[in-house]
């Protein structure tokens, strides 16, 4: 499965997440976000014109903010694998960091469905602070300050397999110890990401 990952076109590979990615943000607002009572009142009132270029711009937006996120990334561990004495370019790491993504589609597809077929009666509210197998899952939303919010859902169990993922996607490119390509994503991604997340809460006005 690595290897076949690996070998799909990079380019095509960024389309595909680009539109399987466009295809859940319509039919989480159209048929989940768009059906909540605030936004059945502002339609009727004629006032959704602004939601509904925002939504555009979110669309528009899409492979503007995977393309700085994936170079981030990339750039990152590129420097990681260098350091550890693993060559490989930064094309090659890019298509990993671009493969490993698609792990993210997972949550976005049982929130869909959470909201259409079980949580049904809800609102914008709980969808925003909703994320599958995260810590929010274990606090209350109502209670929780303000500066919390993105990093209980940030941590949850994809980004964990996430970690994982990008480690074996690396040792089957690089062809070298499991355990190196761990300290890899451990070191120039992990724990990057959690002194990323310990910033936000302490910058959070």
């Amino acid at each position: 499965m690595f290897n076949q990952l690996l070998n799909t076109n990079k380019t095509l590979l960024f389309v595909f997440l680009c539109l399987t990615t466009w295809l859940l943000l319509f039919v989480k607002k159209s048929f989940i976000e768009y059906e909540t009572t605030a936004f059945i009142v502002l339609e009727n009132q004629g006032q959704l014109g602004l939601f509904d270029a925002i939504s555009s711009l979110q669309f528009l937006t899409v492979p503007i903010i995977y393309l700085f996120k994936f170079s981030l990334i990339t750039f990152m561990i590129w420097i990681g694998s260098f350091t550890f004495g693993y060559r490989i370019t930064f094309k090659d790491v890019f298509g990993i960091v671009t493969a490993a993504e698609f792990i993210f589609i997972i949550p976005e597809i049982l929130k869909i469905g959470y909201f259409l077929f079980f949580e049904t009666n809800t609102n914008y509210y709980e969808i925003r602070s909703f994320y599958p197998l995260s810590l929010m899952n274990f606090m209350d939303p109502t209670l929780l300050a303000d500066k919390y919010h993105y990093p209980a859902k940030a941590l949850n169990i994809f980004e964990i397999g996430y970690w994982f993922f990008l480690a074996h996607l690396i040792h089957a490119k690089a062809r070298k110890r499991l355990n190196i390509s761990y300290a890899i994503v451990g070191v120039f991604y992990a724990l990057l990401f959690l002194l990323w997340l310990l910033f936000y809460v302490n910058v959070y006005k």
